[in-house]
């Protein structure tokens, strides 16, 4: 009797279980799928018009971010909500631009950054709601030198308390995540290697130089989350 030309009939059972099993995955756990980033960034549009004061300084080994004004005389509540509206760039040159601009502006205005900290949250809460795994990286290690940027005053990580509803849901549902990230996501820096552990190292900073509001509140989010302050 031959089969009925109608209905596939699966090459292999064990590859076709798995399949099933992959969909079923997917199917389950939505919040883990990527959302939507179209490339319509603030950091973009003032970029393409010009309107920002940085430039790719071509260099013989690698590319370089150019300065065109003196970090200390920029506007921060101007320029640094733009710049990390970028993070969510995956494209060249706004990636590496952005990126790079937040760190620079981190490091040289250290004691301007706390009161722009409100302005900085949309920005972070739209970076981690892509899903993409490689923004959300990039995300979290801003956050880690954001919070230390003001050499143990700890105002910043302080600063940040009352927005963790925004920033942490998101780690709350990648925590569990061990894939590895592979590499090519964060321009070389490819030591932290998987999701998870990216995301307990960034709380881990929240709660060290958070204050003493800080661990309740990620409990709060992150359940799973143990203080590595308190015995």
């Amino acid at each position: 009797e031959f089969p009925d030309e109608n209905v596939t009939q699966p090459s292999n059972p064990s590859s076709s279980r798995r399949l099933s099993l992959d969909r079923q995955r997917k199917a389950d756990f939505p919040a883990f799928m990527e959302r939507p980033n179209p490339p319509n960034t603030e950091f973009r549009r003032f970029y393409e018009r010009g309107d920002l004061p940085v430039q790719i300084e071509h260099g013989g080994c690698q590319n370089r971010i150019a300065w065109k004004v003196a970090i200390e005389k920029l506007d921060f509540h101007h320029y640094l909500p733009i710049f990390f509206d970028g993070l969510r760039e995956v494209e060249m040159p706004y990636a590496f631009l952005s990126e790079q601009g937040v760190y620079d502006m981190m490091q040289v205005g250290s004691s301007k950054i706390v009161p722009v900290i409100p302005q900085l949250i949309i920005p972070i809460k739209t970076a981690l709601n892509t899903r993409d795994r490689s923004v959300i990286a990039k995300v979290l290690k801003v956050l880690q030198a954001l919070v230390k940027c003001d050499h143990e005053q700890n105002l910043v990580g302080q600063a940040l308390v009352p927005y963790y509803r925004q920033i942490l849901p998101v780690l709350n549902i990648f925590i569990r995540k061990n894939e590895n990230l592979g590499d090519g996501i964060d321009y070389g820096q490819r030591k932290r290697g998987n999701l998870g552990g990216l995301i307990m190292e960034t709380l881990e900073a929240f709660e060290t130089h958070g204050g003493q509001d800080a661990f309740i509140n990620i409990k709060y989010f992150v359940p799973v989350y143990e203080s590595v302050i308190i015995n």
